[in-house]
């Protein structure tokens, strides 16, 4: 079987003013200059997605949301539902980031709920997993994960365009990542769990790691079995870091 394209997406997280679109100009700029091997994309804050999705237009980076409600609509002040994110222009969706998980107590259930409502809104979901420090030191990675995996991620998702990004909530945005070795591991678990829900589409399935991702570390990541890409987080507020790392896939 043909190898997933990789998938480099940018986690804007609430970071980004109108100002900021100019970075978002010269990723495209830079992609389409020259296209690279992966497919590139950027999750602004909700309230730059369609002036992003605009200014990105036919060009070579799609544009997706952060999370989205698995409700299609109704009294939920605050929040935002999957087909409001693609009419703004967006064709992807973050759903289950390690910050949603932790901070506003996500489940699993949950997740899955929300995947459903994207996936009704022609939205492709990447839906993220990842242990806790005391849940590494602890000895119980393969099994967090690989449940929050089996949990997060419904039947419906069956022939459907989707990635997993693997993101250890202790990487995340203080300068630490795990061993290569450690990566690998998790992304061989992942795979294998996805092989088991999905047959063959689980072989295909991109499967990216997000964790402190730079410039200094993408190509050696990159380059290990099973990791299909990379969900990039604070350098990918910057053109020059971000495709530093699109380089690298």
């Amino acid at each position: 079987m043909t190898a997933p394209r990789p998938l480099i997406a940018g986690n804007w997280k609430m970071n980004g003013l109108a100002a900021a679109l100019s970075e978002a100009r010269a990723i495209a700029a830079a992609v389409d200059a020259s296209p690279p091997a992966a497919r590139v994309a950027l999750c602004p804050p909700a309230t730059l997605v369609a002036r992003m999705a605009d200014a990105l237009a036919g060009t070579g980076v799609a544009v997706g949301g952060q999370d989205c409600r698995a409700e299609a609509s109704g009294a939920f002040t605050g929040d935002i539902a999957a087909a409001m994110l693609a009419d703004a222009g967006a064709t992807m969706v973050i759903l289950g980031h390690s910050e949603r998980r932790a901070g506003y107590g996500e489940t699993d259930l949950l997740i899955a709920a929300k995947v459903e409502a994207a996936l009704t809104a022609g939205l492709e979901p990447i839906v993220c997993v990842g242990e806790t420090l005391e849940e590494r030191e602890g000895g119980r990675t393969l099994a967090v994960v690989t449940g929050q995996v089996r949990g997060s991620l419904p039947a419906a998702l069956a022939g459907k365009a989707f990635s997993v990004a693997y993101e250890p909530v202790w990487a995340i945005g203080t300068g630490l990542t795990p061993t290569l070795e450690q990566i690998e591991q998790v992304h061989l678990a992942i795979r294998s769990t996805l092989m088991q829900q999905f047959g063959e589409h689980g072989a295909g399935v991109p499967i990216l790691y997000g964790g402190s991702v730079k410039p200094s570390n993408a190509v050696e990541i990159l380059g290990l079995k099973e990791v299909g890409g990379a969900l990039v987080g604070g350098a990918s507020l910057k053109a020059a870091d971000f495709m530093g790392i699109v380089a690298g896939a």
